[in-house]
């Protein structure tokens, strides 16, 4: 029997029973577009997370006050210690070490921005100029902070795209007078519009000295600073050296948390391949439950058409070539179910990313392989029983039923 009356026999039996092909085709399709959907739902939370750390700038570590331990706490909180402050004088010893390209220390906290009328209050971060470079910011107009000497209080200030268009309308706001809390500052600049990043939005935004935030919130402690390496190869050495330099200004006490940027971003793509996995694999038992629908009905199958099958062992069909005619009757069903799936799921991707044009979804391939393969090794296995049970009938008992 040739490849193509194999073909021709296998399509004609599938169109003479078409409700019974068209639920079978169903089953397959669901199962495997929600597996291609569900990766996909994974992969872009990989996707933006990675991104939103990619955002933050590269080659990034960050000195927190207070030492983390395994437990994800500070033991501060349970001695009742309090951890021993960032200071400007400690940034500014690490900026003599080789491996750091630039550093920006930060502050931040909560205050009323107002001019004229117009008041908001927004977050305010206190910061030095490397901060842009680091950040990877851009300007709208004007230019960022212009300290240098990041111990002093500075009047100048720089406002979020959002910000400045709500204080000022269509006016530009360059050398205008605002205040910010209970001080006036200046605004010398005003960021383009970049959206949000780990949760910090650069449109809604007021930038000032860092010195002058100290000033502002009263607090003699830096909330980060943040470190940019020269290279990915120089990051352990740097962060070693780091380590060091703050514990020799602070007595010899490990009381900071150095998180590498590399490190954090390795952690949740793990975390989250985990997950995609996870989901597939439950997307996945829905194939299997397709595949016991296709035994079930073409067990069925078998007894319906025990005169067809008797008629062809009577013209001299080999109990082998009855039963490769129903394996590929089932190849034929889960390989078409499948590619309905695929086509399904695609669909289904694109109407998500339609509704959230932020996140990057998108199926990884292996997921598009994979969804593939086993629907139709599903349907092979599970009609290996039918169709052994076909080829074993008896012609002439088959013919009489």
């Amino acid at each position: 029997m040739k490849a193509r009356d194999v073909l021709h026999y296998t399509w004609r039996a599938l169109r003479s029973y078409r409700l019974r092909t068209a639920l079978m085709l169903l089953a397959m399709a669901i199962g495997v577009a929600a597996v291609i959907l569900l990766t996909a739902l994974g992969e872009g939370a990989r996707r933006y997370v990675s991104n939103e750390f990619a955002s933050l700038g590269t080659n990034l570590l960050i000195v927190v006050p207070g030492r983390m331990e395994t437990a994800g706490a500070s033991p501060s909180m349970f001695l009742g210690e309090t951890p021993r402050d960032l200071t400007l004088h400690d940034a500014l010893a690490l900026t003599r070490i080789p491996g750091v390209r630039r550093l920006t220390a930060i502050v931040v906290g909560s205050a009323n921005v107002s001019h004229a009328q117009r008041e908001r209050e927004v977050t305010v971060v206190g910061a030095t100029p490397e901060m842009l470079p680091i950040r990877h910011w851009r300007m709208k107009s004007g230019r960022f902070l212009d300290n240098r000497d990041i111990s002093l209080a500075g009047s100048d200030c720089v406002l979020g795209a959002q910000l400045a268009k709500e204080l000022f309308g269509n006016r530009s706001p360059l050398g205008q007078w605002v205040r910010i809390g209970d001080r006036r500052f200046r605004v010398g600049g005003v960021l383009a519009s970049q959206g949000e990043s780990m949760g910090l939005n650069t449109d809604d935004l007021a930038i000032i000295p860092v010195a002058s935030a100290q000033s502002l919130f009263n607090v003699p402690g830096l909330f980060r600073i943040i470190i940019e390496v020269r290279s990915r190869e120089q990051m352990n050495k740097t962060r070693q050296a780091v380590s060091e330099t703050l514990k020799r200004r602070h007595q010899g006490k490990e009381d900071v948390t150095l998180i590498s940027q590399d490190a954090v971003v390795a952690t949740f793509n793990k975390i989250l391949h985990t997950l995609t996995l996870a989901v597939g694999g439950i997307a996945a038992i829905s194939l299997a439950v397709a595949g016991i629908l296709i035994m079930n009905v073409m067990l069925v199958a078998t007894s319906q058409r025990t005169a067809e099958i008797g008629l062809l062992k009577a013209l001299g069909a080999l109990p082998r070539q009855i039963q490769t005619l129903f394996l590929a009757e089932a190849a034929l069903l889960s390989l078409l179910g499948a590619l309905l799936g695929l086509a399904a799921g695609a669909l289904a991707v694109r109407f998500i990313i339609w509704l959230y044009p932020s996140v990057p979804f998108a199926t990884p391939t292996w997921a598009l392989s994979a969804a593939l393969g086993i629907a139709v090794g599903t349907g092979l296995l599970f009609a290996i029983v039918p169709a052994r049970k076909a080829a074993r009938l008896d012609p002439v008992q088959a013919l009489a039923r």
